[in-house]
């Protein structure tokens, strides 16, 4: 951790100082020289940087780049502050001597976690609906005075996925007062699943006996469209389906389907298309709760990013176990 360490930042300036707080950006700058890209709308790393810096940092305005820019030569730590990689660093890459870590997930995990919460919460309890009501008719009979929402103690919670979201989400409802959760996740063992207080079964199975399902799992070519219209349809009347995840885990189209004919209701924050078209027909539902793609979106999750990246730089440096790290092993499970 001294000046012959090299690390280049290739984000915008902008994104830097959302994801560093005045601690992070001086803890990174006592770990090396650190470099910085040129501002642009998407940042560019240099086809030299792989000869030329030891440690890279990536995020969402990071523009792809070669393999041949940072493989061999000196470099030999990436660390992502945003969220996937796979984007960015193909698997290949691993087969050499850079090690990849995912320095924002954890971060950002919990802030969709919370927002798949509070997705549930408001519609649980009709929140939307009574909003909606209050607002546009300002009478208190008409706005749902009266009406009996439902407490999360009693409701059947089943999750799918249990990645860093689905994890989260769990200890958070659980500690609201659900009780029995159960998930979906052919990765989870029994006695991981066991230590959160979950028991694991079948999607189609968890499909049919949960009145609250959260999506959670990553999205990857094995998980598209995992919730389809047969599981859709199995879910109980009156279910709530909530998606602050990956769009892809769900079958839209089936979804919007269910949603239109008012049987189900869903918390949504990811779409197919983005921004959601302005004819959707899932705008002015009654039972759905739309909102644009900001579940992982807060300030503490952002700074926490930050702090993250600084620390798993550090913990490089040190010679000690990385806390985030992307191998060949898992890379096809990410996000």
């Amino acid at each position: 951790m001294t000046d012959s360490t090299r690390i280049y930042v290739a984000m915008r300036s902008q994104e830097f100082q959302r994801l560093f707080d005045e601690s992070a950006q001086a803890a990174l700058h006592r770990l090396g020289t650190v470099e910085f890209a040129p501002d642009a709308d998407r940042t560019v790393v240099p086809h030299t940087a792989g000869d030329r810096y030891d440690v890279l940092v990536t995020s969402w305005s990071t523009a792809p780049f070669s393999a041949t820019a940072v493989r061999g030569g000196r470099l030999r730590l990436a660390v992502h502050a945003a969220g996937s990689v796979r984007k960015l660093f193909p698997p290949e890459l691993l087969d050499g001597d850079l090690r990849l870590c995912q320095g924002g997930a954890a971060p950002m995990a919990v802030a969709v976690a919370e927002m798949s919460v509070t997705l549930t919460l408001m519609l649980l309890r009709n929140v939307q609906i009574h909003d909606r009501g209050l607002q546009t008719t300002r009478d208190w009979q008409r706005s749902g005075h009266g009406m009996l929402g439902h407490g999360v103690h009693g409701r059947r919670i089943g999750v799918v996925g249990l990645s860093r979201v689905g994890q989260a989400y769990v200890r958070m409802i659980t500690g609201l007062g659900g009780q029995g959760v159960r998930a979906y996740d052919p990765y989870a063992s029994a006695g991981s699943a066991a230590d959160l207080g979950v028991e694991l079964t079948g999607l189609d199975d968890l499909c049919r006996t949960s009145d609250v399902l959260a999506v959670c799992a990553p999205a990857t070519p094995q998980t598209h469209h995992l919730v389809g219209a047969d599981q859709l349809r199995l879910l109980p009347t009156d279910a709530v389906l909530v998606n602050a995840g990956r769009s892809a885990l769900v079958d839209q189209e089936a979804l919007t389907a269910e949603l239109v004919s008012g049987r189900i209701r869903a918390g949504l924050d990811v779409f197919d298309a983005e921004p959601l078209p302005a004819e959707h027909p899932l705008y002015g539902l009654e039972n759905v709760v739309l909102t644009p793609h900001v579940a992982g979106g807060t300030v503490e999750a952002r700074f926490g990013q930050g702090a993250e990246v600084v620390a798993e730089i550090s913990r490089f440096l040190r010679g000690e176990d990385l806390e985030h790290e992307v191998t060949q092993a898992i890379y096809n499970r990410l996000a």
